[in-house]
């Protein structure tokens, strides 16, 4: 395994609320230097989860001002500092889709662009689901579709299913499947 850059100097480039962009001074082991750029995670990562209820997933659509459009994917949101990974990703499906898991199962914890992101994002499976909605903080009622599981494919193919962390779960979702087959 090669050795890591070494850092030199970190600093602030520009913030904002949601984010940090840092310049990294960095010297490869073989001499050679260069500043890189990155966005710094600020908070504690993020859950996404997928909800199961019987033969269905349960999927939002949400406004994304990214791309400027709804777009349909898995519910998430941030962990709360001292929170950890399972109990965040119970809170979050309580206040989008209105459930609580009896069983809930981290899958994979996934970048999103690690040569300039140190975000993390844990994907969750979460099962046995009951009905219990707590408040959350969205600026519009989630709308919440539901999916059934033998349709799987088609929910690929469609154009608002685009967001890549949602996709990556829906194949590890097909992954679960398969194995309990």
């Amino acid at each position: 395994m090669r050795k890591k850059p070494t850092i030199h100097q970190i600093s602030t480039v520009a913030s904002s609320r949601l984010f940090k962009i840092e310049a990294l001074d960095l010297e490869f082991s073989n001499g050679e230097k260069r500043i890189y750029e990155r966005i710094a995670s600020r908070g504690h990562g993020a859950v996404l989860i997928i909800p199961v209820l019987h033969d269905e997933i349960l999927l939002i659509r949400e406004y994304a001002a990214g791309t400027e459009r709804y777009e349909l994917g898995f519910p998430k949101g941030k962990v709360e500092e001292g929170e950890q990974i399972l109990h965040a990703a119970n809170r979050e499906i309580m206040e989008e889709v209105g459930y609580e898991s009896g069983k809930l199962t981290l899958l994979k914890q996934l970048s999103l662009a690690p040569g300039y992101m140190g975000h993390i994002t844990s994907i969750v499976l979460a099962e046995q689901l009951t009905e219990h909605r707590e408040p959350g903080d969205e600026p519009e009622e989630l709308e919440v579709v539901p999916w059934k599981i033998s349709a799987i494919d088609d929910l690929i193919r469609r154009d608002d299913f685009a967001e890549g962390r949602s996709v990556a779960a829906l194949y590890l979702l097909k992954n679960v499947l398969r194995r309990a087959i």
